[in-house]
């Protein structure tokens, strides 16, 4: 059984460098290539972002003629009206609306609650089918929640270390938010020489080496375990992954199907789990 269609492939590499272990921009034939493979294999809905570069002209001018991709967004700091940045992403993207628009930093709607009225407002005119956040934190999640305002959507970081939104999946649930992950692979960490980390991240190492243990001993290999750790837990209804190619796309539609037994790694210095603090 395949969970493939649960896959929302990300796209901030198409219009910038992105991860830790990433091999570059793919170029335009290539993501072509890329969005081909992606609708063949069941992927239906692509996360961009008019603060990811040229990603959204990238989609714009290679998604695939007659394809049925339904597209997210994101809100930008430094920008005045939502409902001009929704239609620009639509322009940049040729299609007629988004599925669904989020905002992206957190701290605008923490300095300005009232911008949500703006989202409320493209929601209402049909420019998105849904809206919500993206949110880094806990204590973020818990604002908007206490907040009261109605949100489709959010999308948080879940992988094998990094768990500590899943006590709130039952509330959302019952919300009927929809709920997205990333950072599956924990932007390639998973994937790097062990002997090789930066500094900064160097006390992960012994988690890695956990995992590498465990891989063996249950005769998987990591990027099947982590992928299905998030496509596997039934509250999750999008799993996002990021590739630099088709092959590695190739590699994530087969590694989504069959069944996983996970780890239980508990990682103590839980900060470095976030990206921001690798620099």
């Amino acid at each position: 059984m395949s969970n493939s269609g649960k896959l929302v492939l990300g796209t901030v590499q198409f219009g910038c460098q992105y991860g830790i272990n990433s091999a570059g921009r793919p170029d335009e034939d290539m993501v072509g290539r890329i969005l081909g493979c992606a609708h063949e294999g069941g992927i239906r809905i692509l996360d961009t972002s008019s603060a990811y570069g040229t990603s959204e002209e990238v989609l714009g001018r290679k998604i695939p003629e007659g394809s049925d991709f339904r597209i997210v967004s994101k809100y930008p700091k430094d920008v005045s009206s939502v409902a001009a940045m929704v239609r620009k992403s639509v322009e940049r993207l040729r299609c007629d609306r988004l599925y669904g628009y989020l905002l992206h930093h957190f701290e605008l709607f923490a300095d300005n609650p009232a911008i949500w009225d703006d989202f409320v407002a493209v929601r209402e005119s049909g420019l998105t089918g849904k809206i919500g956040f993206s949110v880094y934190t806990p204590a973020e999640l818990d604002r908007i929640l206490e907040s009261g305002v109605p949100f489709d959507i959010i999308q948080l970081p879940r992988n094998l270390f990094d768990r500590k939104f899943d006590s709130y999946f039952p509330e959302l649930k019952a919300r009927g938010v929809e709920i997205h992950v990333r950072s599956t692979f924990l932007q390639g960490l998973f994937f790097m020489d062990r002997n090789a980390l930066p500094e900064k991240i160097r006390p992960l190492r012994k988690y890695l080496q956990a995992l590498d243990v465990f891989a063996a001993e249950t005769g998987s290999d990591i990027g099947r375990i982590a992928l299905n750790f998030n496509l596997q837990n039934p509250a999750i209804d999008g799993v996002l992954i990021g590739v630099d190619n088709v092959r590695q796309l190739k590699d994530n539609l087969e590694n989504a199907s069959g069944s996983c037994v996970f780890p239980d790694i508990n990682v103590a210095e839980q900060e470095l789990l976030n990206p921001v603090n690798w620099k």
